[in-house]
């Protein structure tokens, strides 16, 4: 199944869903015909049609929005803030092109302080699925919860079979001892390649997908730390806001140790180009990830991962 039929199966069962959306049809083209006034384009209009979406909701309307993420969280924030946020209406946003699925786009185009902006906002829940089968186990709680949303859409295939989603829960993929790698949304298939050139250097490590962020799990990080597991938060969002800043604000106010590498964009923007490309350059290729969590455990890399790394040094796109 597509995001789009699962959107218009949900449309069709619930007369009060209201689809929106600022001229952005990726993943909606075929509903015009089929939803008829209750799809509705705004242009490239993002506060428009947030403020639009508010009223639709205020007259027990459920409106699933969609935008670029960049214009959705920034060009739009007051108007999610006030309009939606204030009173708590259950406008759900689905964010296109979120992190470093927006690869070839520059600065203004990047999403990449999305998720610090939307659970900055009280009552706002924040959701970033690992890939399309997980972002399809996720809509129906995300839309039928009562509160507003914002999802980071991924419609990118996944590597992995997901649990069922079970919203304010993270999903264990893998158990392990040594070292616990803490992910949300795409780079969840690097997260899946690093763990096995990791388990090559005899390391049990676990996986989890963090893919429900507001909620958050807390009881699964802390039982982390309380175990006394390493963790390492993988994300493409800046440090700042994002996955490692939520874990630092819960050890702190369960008064808890934990040590903690962040895999982030640290106070930078990523440079454009194809998404491969992204990824080794600013330092998020399998083997990289690797290398970081090793050198984080104070374990010597293999000669053939140092090998790797190296070579994805040296082929890094120029400046």
């Amino acid at each position: 199944m597509t995001y789009e039929e699962q959107i218009r199966e949900y449309a069709l069962a619930n007369e009060n869903v209201v689809v929106m959306t600022a001229e952005n049809r990726a993943l909606i083209r075929n509903l015009p015909p089929i939803l008829g006034p209750r799809l509705i384009d705004t242009g490239i209009t993002e506060q428009t049609m947030i403020g639009a979406a508010a009223g639709l909701a205020l007259r027990g309307r459920k409106p699933i929005v969609h935008a670029l993420g960049a214009f959705l969280t920034m060009r739009a924030f007051e108007f999610v803030r006030t309009d939606v946020g204030i009173p708590g209406l259950p406008v759900k946003m689905s964010s296109f092109v979120p992190g470093f699925l927006s690869d070839g786009n520059g600065p203004t185009h990047q999403a990449i302080e999305d998720i610090a902006l939307m659970r900055g906002i009280p009552g706002m829940q924040v959701f970033s699925p690992a890939d399309n089968e997980d972002m399809l186990l996720m809509l129906q709680a995300i839309w039928d919860s009562p509160q507003p949303a914002y999802m980071r859409v991924n419609t990118r295939q996944g590597v992995v079979q997901h649990q069922p989603f079970e919203m304010g829960k993270a999903e264990t993929l893998f158990p392990g001892n040594d070292v616990a790698l803490l992910c949300h949304g795409m780079l969840l298939e690097q997260v899946v390649s690093a763990h096995q050139l990791l388990q090559q250097h005899g390391l049990s490590v676990s996986i989890l997908n963090m893919r429900s962020l507001v909620p958050f799990d807390t009881q699964a990080v802390l039982d982390l730390a309380q175990r006394g597991i390493p963790m390492v938060s993988i994300e493409d969002h800046f440090q700042t806001g994002g996955l490692y800043s939520i874990l630092a604000e819960t050890f702190l106010e369960a008064g808890t140790a934990a040590k903690v590498l962040p895999i982030a964009l640290n106070q930078k923007w990523f440079k454009p180009g194809l998404l491969s490309e992204v990824l080794r350059h600013e330092g998020f290729s399998p083997e990289q990830i690797a290398g970081r969590v090793l050198q984080f455990l104070g374990i010597p890399a293999s000669p053939e991962l140092k090998a790797m790394v190296s070579k994805i040094q040296e082929n890094s796109f120029d400046e």
